[in-house]
């Protein structure tokens, strides 16, 4: 039975599917995706109910914005929510001179850093022209992390995003150019930093709140109960591991996982093998059992990989599955479970 369901965005009046499709794949991420593949994904996840839809113009430089506006531009405008994000404008150039990767035969555009006010009105501006849509609902601020800008992230560019970029989705909101703001991160750290900054709405939390990693309740996720704030999680797998298990080369944080990290889940599908539950469904359930997580978005590459994802979050897991992890030390005692 397909349980994808609406939920609130926080306090806006924004519902988004608790599944939605995370559009970073048809960017073609680390290897092609055809055309008719792409079209292909966004058709199935739209039969099969979502309804949220999140892109940026990193991916693919571009080519995720561009194909996923062609492919949902004929849908009713009103029955579906679509995030995007700034922090980086691209600037069109001969394909032969630009490094790609992780991507690959991406679009045809460089992209610079750009959290500043007249950077976050030009790359939503932009993000409108690639998909040729009317509006974008959710705007987030992209990549403004450690992950990606080292000992920079806190004096330089989180300060030009806060001084810069938040002021301009600001405005945009008050003029209703985009009806949600936020930060799309890495680390739930900066994420819980701008909350206490500014006024936002909600944040898209890339792998740090897992089946593997709860730190997040330490203050991120209370702050977002108290202030109504909506989280969407992507990288609920850790980039591979929860979906593989620990095999030879699995992925975590999209590098080969480490000794630690591997016994952990060893130690996980222990659990999940006496109880019958597969441990991608487990992983995937566990996510929507937070009361601030209104939706996540995982990656597929295929309408296989996709109706495999819905397969899981249909899964029954039994109430004492939940228990014995945390009885175990596999899960934070604190964390909310699926009931």
């Amino acid at each position: 039975m397909n349980k994808i369901t609406r939920r609130k965005f926080g306090r806006t009046g924004l519902m988004v599917t608790d599944m939605g499709f995370g559009a970073a794949p048809i960017g073609n991420f680390l290897k092609p995706i055809p055309e008719e593949v792409a079209a292909a994904m966004v058709e199935h996840a739209w039969i099969s109910g979502m309804r949220y839809f999140d892109t940026a113009p990193l991916y693919g430089h571009g080519l995720s914005e561009l194909r996923l506006g062609q492919n949902l531009r004929w849908k009713p405008r009103d029955e579906f929510v679509l995030s995007s994000k700034v922090g980086r404008l691209l600037t069109p150039a001969p394909r032969a001179s630009i490094s790609f990767a992780p991507w690959v035969n991406a679009a045809p555009f460089t992209f610079r850093f750009d959290y500043s006010y007249d950077g976050a009105m030009r790359s939503v501006e932009d993000t409108l022209q690639r998909t040729a849509l009317e509006r974008i609902d959710i705007a987030f601020i992209h990549d403004c992390d450690v992950f990606t800008h080292g000992a920079a992230q806190q004096a330089i560019y989180f300060k030009q995003a806060m001084d810069g970029a938040y002021k301009a989705l600001l405005k945009m909101r008050e003029e209703g150019v985009v009806k949600a703001i936020g930060f799309g991160v890495n680390e739930w750290q900066v994420c819980h930093e701008a909350l206490k900054q500014g006024d936002f709405d909600g944040f898209l939390l890339a792998g740090r709140y897992t089946l593997l990693e709860q730190d997040s309740l330490d203050e991120f996720l209370p702050l977002c109960e108290k202030r109504n704030a909506a989280v969407v999680i992507g990288g609920g797998l850790n980039s591979g591991i929860l979906a593989t298990g620990a095999v030879p080369g699995a992925k975590y944080n999209y590098s080969p996982a480490p000794p630690h990290i591997l016994e952990k889940v060893k130690k996980i599908e222990a659990v999940c093998t006496e109880h019958k539950v597969p441990l991608p469904a487990a992983a995937l359930q566990f996510l929507l059992a937070h009361p601030a997580i209104a939706s996540h978005v995982p990656g597929t590459r295929t309408v296989e990989q996709m109706e495999q994802n819905i397969a899981w979050i249909s899964h029954p897991i039994p109430k004492d599955f939940w228990q014995d992890l945390k009885h175990k030390g596999l899960l934070r005692k604190d964390a909310p479970v699926p009931t």
